[in-house]
């Protein structure tokens, strides 16, 4: 038996609705377009004939014509992270208002990934960018092509200052200094750093921080104490694990991520030092750290402040003469949850 054809519904036109009431075609488009020369009478009707047929307007037709697609590409390298989720939510909420909508891209901190995003989004003609660079990145000419088609770029959290665009981050340098300070407060003197390979600034800022917190209250700095690897909960294993078989062994880590702090911990758990007897902390208050046993200590990044102030940014770069005519760098402040992981004065 020969399966019946699939008969597609014809979608609605502004000749339909012009042929419904006889009327042109422009007079129609005029009535949707809020033309002042249409009567009321008879974009009333239009209106209503267009709810009746199911009209919805071509947007790449509009997009065509007004040179706006009223889209905004994100590139972040995970979206399974709370932090950039928490990001990605709040640039949609600042941006709803304005007509605008969200195209996410992952680049799973890979630079291929990431230049293929920015190319897909150029292509579908998104009216700006706002991107968190992969770990891998280290030559940032694809985002160099945004600013030479003049269409807003904005980089948050993990950028390149080479790029000459307005920037939200975090102060990196800050946040590793008084992670450093407090454990040094809690009572720990050994502080060691699992951190990534990867040259990107602001985990070289919170190294940086962290030695200039140890130079200051008279610590000192062991290179065995500073391992360096991946941003993972298996590199927070691996990392943790190096640590606990070395002859001058540490009594706190501190961990590139939150979720490098969860393979540290776990780690320590499993050999039997479960934190706090070693402190552990970690960076951007994901979602879980609230959740995990013990808790986890950890440096808020501010991660909806973040957001809002892309959003923010955003709608300033589009209405200036040109998008770069302002250029703003929007620094916020770090700031420590202090949980069980680092909680050693009570014990």
């Amino acid at each position: 038996m020969i399966a019946p054809i699939l008969q597609l519904k014809k979608k609605t036109t502004i000749y339909d609705i012009a042929k419904e009431l006889d009327i042109t075609v422009s007079t129609v488009s005029r009535a949707l377009s809020g033309f002042p020369a249409i009567s009321d009478a008879t974009r009333k009707a239009v209106v209503e004939m267009a709810k009746k047929l199911n009209y919805s307007p071509n947007k790449l037709a509009s997009a065509l014509k007004s040179g706006k697609t009223h889209i905004i590409g994100v590139i972040v390298p995970s979206v399974q992270a709370h932090f950039f989720a928490s990001i990605i939510h709040c640039i949609e909420d600042g941006l709803k208002d304005s007509g605008y909508r969200v195209i996410i891209y992952q680049s799973n901190e890979s630079v291929e990934n990431e230049i293929n995003g920015v190319r897909t989004l150029l292509e579908a003609q998104v009216d700006g960018i706002m991107a968190s660079m992969s770990l891998e990145t280290k030559d940032v000419s694809h985002f160099a092509e945004i600013i030479k088609q003049n269409k807003p770029l904005i980089l948050f959290d993990r950028v390149d200052l080479e790029l000459k665009v307005p920037t939200i981050t975090l102060d990196d340098f800050k946040a590793g200094y008084i992670a450093t300070k407090h454990l040094i407060d809690q009572g720990y003197k050994k502080i060691a750093f699992v951190t990534t390979v990867h040259q990107i600034k602001i985990f070289n800022d919170r190294l940086e921080g962290y030695k200039a917190a140890l130079a200051d209250h008279n610590l000192p700095l062991m290179e065995e104490h500073i391992i360096f690897g991946g941003l993972s909960i298996k590199d927070g294993r691996f990392g943790a694990g190096k640590l606990m078989r070395s002859r001058n062994k540490p009594d706190a880590i501190i961990a590139g991520d939150d979720f490098t702090a969860l393979g540290v911990i776990k780690k320590l758990k499993e050999i039997d030092e479960t934190p706090p007897e070693i402190g552990v902390i970690g960076f951007a208050n994901e979602a879980f750290s609230a959740y995990i046993t013990p808790n986890l200590s950890t440096i808020d990044q501010h991660a909806p402040q973040m957001g809002k102030e892309c959003a923010k940014m955003f709608l300033k770069m589009i209405n200036q003469e040109s998008p770069y005519a302002n250029m703003e760098h929007i620094v916020l402040d770090p700031a420590v949850v202090e949980r069980e992981s680092t909680n050693k004065k009570d014990k």
